[in-house]
């Protein structure tokens, strides 16, 4: 190993960072002015809609792409300039893996260890054991999931400290998919870290330690995800003896979706307006009540949508925002 490469393994104060990173294809804006840092043992979950630059992000920091502005670093090392080694050093499963449709999964496996000088055969049979997946039947009679299963295999069975999952999990099933969160937790439990990409917050949510949300070319809110659960959505719902009007509640800040139908109110409220919802509703006589904690991805969806459509970034993630690109994200 080069002192280069050492220097980048030892590394720890960053592994991952971006700073301004831009690229345009012509006159299209793909990625405008992305500033983010990841940490040692942490999963950043990388969330957008297709077509947001999830990809476009990955390709620079692969060194795929040469940014049109800003920077991309990897363990150390300019994504671009040192691509090399920082090939070396990551693990990449690709949104569509390419394979040699005539090798075998174990062939595969001895050509990856050989571009690596180490043997990596024994921890590679091991994971595909988890998977599922069988190494002796060629990538050509192999379906999307178990395609994807191989990609995920050569990119852990070198134990790297940065892996860079573009849609991992595409094509697997659910139960396969729980072995590969456990395989990723144990990644990170050693030191390791994740960026993973999805539009699926739902998937994300289970593994990931913190958000970012890309929107039309740009980074547009970053959370933690028990930053997010805090600020969760409650659905309410409350029946009365007489009836109530609208306007009784509406001044309830963070109150959504209100709606008042005689004797009947419903809203979905944040935790923090729900002292004052109960106050005014407690004010009346009840005859029934119900509030329930919506699911993360309702609250996800509520603040920030993922449709692709320009939306409102709330106060609190609109700090956070500015804390990332000012390099403070972590």
């Amino acid at each position: 190993m080069s002192p280069e490469t050492r220097r980048g393994r030892e590394d720890n104060e960053s592994m991952v960072q971006l700073a301004g990173l831009t690229k345009r294809f012509g006159r299209n804006t793909a990625l405008d002015g992305v500033s983010l840092t990841i940490g040692p043992g942490e999963v950043f979950g990388y969330l957008g809609p297709n077509g947001a630059g999830k990809t476009t992000t990955i390709r620079l920091l692969m060194g795929m792409l040469r940014p049109t502005s800003g920077t991309a670093s990897v363990l150390g090392f300019d994504a671009w300039r040192q691509s090399r080694e920082v090939h070396r050093l990551v693990g990449y499963v690709p949104g569509e893996p390419a394979l040699y449709d005539r090798l075998t999964g174990n062939q595969h496996v001895a050509y990856c260890s050989h571009l690596r000088h180490r043997d990596d055969r024994r921890r590679a049979a091991g994971v595909a054991d988890r998977l599922e997946l069988d190494l002796d039947r060629p990538a050509r009679t192999l379906s999307r999931g178990n395609r994807q299963k191989l990609a995920v295999v050569l990119a852990v069975m070198s134990q790297p400290r940065l892996l860079v999952l573009d849609e991992p999990t595409s094509g697997i099933d659910p139960l396969v998919q729980q072995t590969f969160h456990s395989i990723l937790r144990e990644h990170t439990a050693g030191g390791g870290s994740a960026l993973f990409s999805s539009h699926v917050l739902g998937e994300v949510e289970r593994v990931a330690d913190r958000i970012g949300v890309v929107r039309a070319g740009q980074l547009v809110a970053v959370e933690r995800l028990q930053d997010l659960a805090a600020r969760s959505l409650h659905r309410v719902r409350a029946r009365f003896a007489v009836e109530v009007s609208a306007a009784e509640f509406g001044g309830v800040p963070g109150v959504r979706d209100l709606l008042v139908d005689g004797h009947t109110l419903s809203c979905n409220a944040p935790q923090s307006a729900l002292d004052a919802l109960l106050k005014l509703v407690s004010a009346r006589e009840v005859e029934d009540f119900e509030c329930s904690e919506a699911p993360l991805e309702e609250t996800f969806l509520s603040y920030y949508g993922m449709d692709g459509q320009p939306g409102q970034t709330p106060p609190a993630a609109a700090g956070t925002v500015a804390r990332t690109a000012a390099g403070h994200a972590h």
